[in-house]
């Protein structure tokens, strides 16, 4: 039995669950899981994070880790095309979303949740993020997927972080630091009709919902 760990406001648990719901896999979406530094949830997740996985007795954690599992446990619906130099493609794009867009806007996140960040901080994100978008601008294709003419994992990571960069910069600089790709819109809009995408989409609103009247 596939079990995936996380909750449904977690933009990495989300990209794993849509990667499980579009290849037709069969699991359990524990959605109870918070990140945690409690010895017992340690022993599940090293770092205390979600998400992570639990097939069987064994465990893996970090989100791209987990979806290169499930791509070859589970060939049958591919989300990387056969070609290795387009399969080397889409994981560069999803380093650049992840490593340069997602993990330098996510130092801001706080605001999103009433708290604040340093000055030195926004100054900080606001100097690194430009570069970031710049090179993602030069890799994304938007053919009409983003690495091009085939759905991808690059199209699934692209979902759970774009819209948290144009929020998040938006919020704090007054300006969505994505403006500048038109593409983006109506890009998000067109994968975001796709069955998984709208379930999963559904349960991060729910829960945000929830959130907020707590």
């Amino acid at each position: 039995m596939i079990r995936l760990c996380g909750f449904h406001i977690s933009n990495y648990h989300n990209k794993v669950r849509i990667a499980l719901l579009e290849k037709g896999i069969e699991h359990v979406d524990d959605s109870s899981c918070h990140p945690s530094q409690e010895e017992a949830f340690l022993a599940r997740s090293p770092m205390g994070k979600v998400p992570f996985l639990e097939v069987d007795e064994k465990r893996m954690s970090e989100s791209q880790v987990i979806c290169e599992y499930l791509e070859e446990a589970y060939p049958e619906r591919p989300l990387y095309p056969k070609d290795p130099f387009q399969r080397a493609k889409v994981r560069e794009l999803i380093a650049f979303m992840e490593l340069h867009l997602e993990l330098v806007v996510r130092r801001l996140y706080p605001v999103l949740f009433g708290r604040t960040v340093t000055e030195e901080t926004k100054q900080q994100v606001e100097k690194l993020l430009p570069r970031g978008v710049r090179a993602f601008r030069a890799l994304a294709n938007f053919d009409p997927y983003i690495a091009g003419k085939e759905f991808t994992l690059a199209d699934v990571t692209a979902f759970v972080h774009l819209p948290l960069v144009s929020l998040t910069t938006k919020t704090v600089y007054g300006r969505d630091f994505l403006e500048e790709l038109p593409q983006v819109k109506p890009y998000l809009k067109s994968v975001g009709e796709r069955p998984a995408f709208k379930r999963v989409n559904d349960d991060r609103k729910a829960a945000q919902g929830a959130l907020a009247k707590k």
